[in-house]
């Protein structure tokens, strides 16, 4: 399930005009979800989804650790000890905690990761650093994709996991800063959202 691509999807139906209302739900692989659309003379100019609750059960990555929740977990990956929270999102999160996210040899340390005996069933990977209450700079290493420029579940999982640290605060609007743009995300006991905008790349034509 990925947050992005709702967020793409919802401007698409609408700006395209294949739907005409403002909220939508769409059916994907971890349940229904509500997107909600910021229009402006008949486009959308941003996007709010509803990602549902966010889970610290490690069962559910799942994890061949033994412990009931992975908060600030100290693993060695590699050659180095690092420090990770993992989150499931409707897919499977593991948020590393890093001084400077510019200091990661990302395109090496993700794979490692990635194919980590702890995760069997592999594992998306952020690295973040929190700026702050109210930011946080992120990059991500994708399973089966490598580094991408943002991930929208990964930036929920982001903040989960700065709050679950105590770095930051429930029910707080968090910054999640990565290479492809901003998203802003909001994490309470009902749920997690996810703001942010989708643009226009190019359009073509499939034939078959």
């Amino acid at each position: 399930m990925s947050g992005s691509a709702l967020l793409c999807m919802g401007k698409y139906l609408y700006d395209k005009g294949i739907v005409k209302k403002e909220i939508l739900r769409i059916e994907t692989g971890s349940g229904v979800k509500s997107v909600e659309l910021y229009t402006m003379s008949g486009q959308v100019t941003s996007a709010c989804v509803s990602m549902g609750k966010a889970s610290l059960d490690a069962k559910k990555l799942p994890t061949a650790l033994k412990e009931a929740r992975l908060v600030d977990y100290p693993v060695k990956i590699g050659e180095k000890l690092w420090r990770i929270t993992c989150v499931d999102m409707g897919n499977p999160h593991c948020v590393v905690f890093c001084q400077r996210v510019d200091g990661v040899d990302v395109p090496v340390v993700g794979p490692q990761f990635e194919h980590a005996e702890i995760f069997p069933e592999r594992i998306n990977t952020e690295f973040i650093r929190v700026v702050n209450e109210s930011t946080i700079k992120m990059r991500v290493w994708e399973r089966g994709s490598g580094e991408t420029m943002a991930c929208g579940s990964g930036a929920c999982a982001a903040v989960v996991a700065a709050v679950a640290g105590g770095l930051c605060q429930k029910g707080r609007d968090i910054t999640v800063k990565a290479a492809g743009g901003d998203l802003t995300v909001n994490y309470t006991d009902d749920g997690v959202t996810l703001t942010g905008d989708a643009k226009l790349v190019y359009e073509g034509v499939v034939e078959y």
